[in-house]
């Protein structure tokens, strides 16, 4: 069997370069003979050497990096009929993705552990407009610019305290605007200040904000927020951090297998697809059922919910945004 380890060398804490000889080490040792890439500056490194691989009839894929890596791998596999497993070696910001299936964060030979344990899952992936590929996420809407406006030096020196800051410095700019949203069960026609189309129940490092979404059942939760107003927009940011919003007023909280989001104003709507520009609405989001077959840490994963044991770091870095929001609260009153 051949692995190959393709492996971003700045992501986060740039901790994978002194671990690369020992994670080839463990793969051989797991039966696989082990090669490694890395990636460059070149657009789409990651992704073309995926794509590389896959159609070389290598049997695993190893993604070394933060949800972005992560993404331009799972996007030059997906549009392969055969595909290799895929493992993850989570090392960026938020590793959103790594966060839901329970994989350690930062902790390189402690990943790839996970291969020996041999248990995968076939797990959707989104397609956006029958060409894009998405692991965890796609929004759109006034709050999602944030990952455009935090230069990348500064995710990777503070990680959460860059997004943190930001975000709340956004919450005062969000505005409403009218959109039809085409799902499984009818139309939404209404205004929005934001939506998500998840594929996990991690975004942005908040682990509750669609709590029963599944890795594996051909669905994204669909999430539209419909208020843009200041004080409205804390309360939600309370309830997410418990996971509460699912049932408020100003939420409407829905599954389904396609999505589609046509903006009804001449207003531009940029999409976000697992953290990076994606285009402009008009978009269609469909999700490939079981599309790759991926090693998790299934000794953790709760079948109904996927939240395991909360995490401390997770626990401090929510709380912190919603003191950091509330003072905000008290400066506009």
């Amino acid at each position: 069997m051949k692995a190959r380890l393709i492996y971003n060398p700045s992501s986060g804490q740039e901790i994978i370069k002194k671990n690369v000889a020992d994670i080839l080490d463990k793969l051989e040792s797991f039966g696989y003979e082990a090669s490694a890439f890395q990636t460059t500056p070149a657009p789409q490194s990651a992704q073309k050497e995926a794509a590389r691989a896959t159609e070389s009839g290598f049997d695993l894929i190893v993604a070394a990096g933060g949800d972005g890596t992560i993404n331009e791998i799972v996007s030059g596999m997906s549009p392969f009929d055969k595909r290799p497993k895929l493992a993850i070696i989570p090392t960026g910001t938020t590793n959103d993705f790594a966060r839901a299936l329970k994989i350690p964060r930062n902790r390189p030979l402690a990943a790839v552990e996970m291969i020996g344990k041999n248990q995968t899952l076939n797990i959707d992936v989104g397609q956006v407009n029958d060409a894009e590929y998405f692991i965890n996420i796609a929004a759109g809407g006034s709050l999602t610019e944030l990952t455009y406006s935090v230069p990348s030096r500064l995710k990777t020196a503070f990680g959460y305290l860059a997004y943190l800051a930001k975000g709340v410095d956004l919450l005062p700019q969000i505005r409403k605007q009218k959109v039809k949203v085409t799902h499984d069960d009818g139309v939404f026609e209404g205004e929005i200040s934001m939506f998500f189309a998840a594929l996990t129940n991690s975004v942005g490092g908040f682990e509750k904000i669609a709590p029963d979404a599944k890795l594996d059942d051909g669905l994204f939760t669909l999430i539209l927020v419909k208020t843009d107003n200041l004080f409205e927009l804390l309360a939600l940011i309370s309830m997410v951090i418990k996971g509460s919003h699912v049932d408020d007023v100003n939420i409407e909280y829905l599954k389904s297998s396609q999505i589609k989001v046509e903006p009804l104003t001449d207003k531009k709507m940029m999409i976000n697809v697992d953290g990076e520009y994606g285009g402009d609405a008009p978009v269609t989001f469909r999700n490939l059922h079981g599309h790759i077959e991926i090693f998790v840490n299934l000794d953790e994963i709760n079948n109904d919910h996927y939240l395991g044991d909360e995490e401390a770091d997770l626990e401090v870095v929510a709380q912190k945004f919603a003191e950091e929001a509330e003072q905000l609260k008290e400066e506009v009153k």
